[in-house]
């Protein structure tokens, strides 16, 4: 008569052949994903670090430029694509980041985008900023009309005020268009939990505070 120590054997069970085989491909497979997982938070901490450290960076920058800078320009250079802009805050929502010239991938990866072809901070006119919904511009998910946007430039601070947010399809580049006062707006994606590439866009559109004009 076989016994039972042969029966498992036969079948494969735990001290068999089979059994043990299928022990090693486990273990394999859950050393490949650990180290995949090693690298994969590995490369988020990178990028995260990279950001960190070049919007440390340009907040230096920005700062040794007001101390170094007595008044104005007449006149604002057009930039080149990363030049610095500013830094953008809106305190209430917790929105703070450096804003560099251009909307191209690269730029927005790292700090909020200037749009070209749009006008300055405090130019005349509608200066554009895009930045992602899931980083720098998280934040304007919570935003009101009414509240203070903060703009450091090279040659001052500007404090706008929020008046209108809207949801446009990504082709209505109608906010953008010129406009007679010194206008900030700022574009995301939309919604902001969707999951993929978003189908719309959110817009916040902000007027240069009373207090400010002259």
């Amino acid at each position: 008569m076989i016994g039972s120590e042969s029966i498992r054997a036969l079948a494969g069970g735990e001290g068999g052949p089979a059994a043990r085989s299928g022990r090693m491909r486990l273990a394999l497979v859950e050393r490949i994903l650990f180290v995949l997982a090693a690298v994969l938070l590995g490369w988020y901490l990178l990028q995260h670090a990279i950001t960190a450290y070049e919007q440390a960076a340009a907040n230096r920058e920005l700062e040794s430029v007001h101390l170094a800078v007595d008044k104005p320009p007449s006149t604002a250079p057009r930039l080149t694509k990363g030049a610095l802009i500013g830094r953008l805050e809106i305190p209430r929502v917790g929105v703070s980041a450096i804003v560099r010239e251009g909307d191209d991938t690269a730029t927005l990866r790292h700090a909020v985008g200037h749009v070209p072809d749009t006008a300055l901070p405090g130019e005349q006119g509608n200066a554009g900023l895009a930045g992602h919904r899931d980083t720098f511009f998280r934040g304007l998910k919570g935003i009101r009309v009414g509240d203070r946007i903060t703009m450091t430039t090279m040659t001052g601070v500007l404090v706008y005020t929020v008046r209108d947010t809207s949801v446009v399809d990504p082709d209505d580049v109608s906010v953008l268009s010129p406009t007679g006062r010194q206008t900030l707006t700022l574009v995301t994606c939309y919604p902001f939990y969707y999951i993929g590439s978003a189908p719309r866009r959110f817009i916040v559109q902000a007027e240069l505070a009373q207090d400010q004009r002259q």
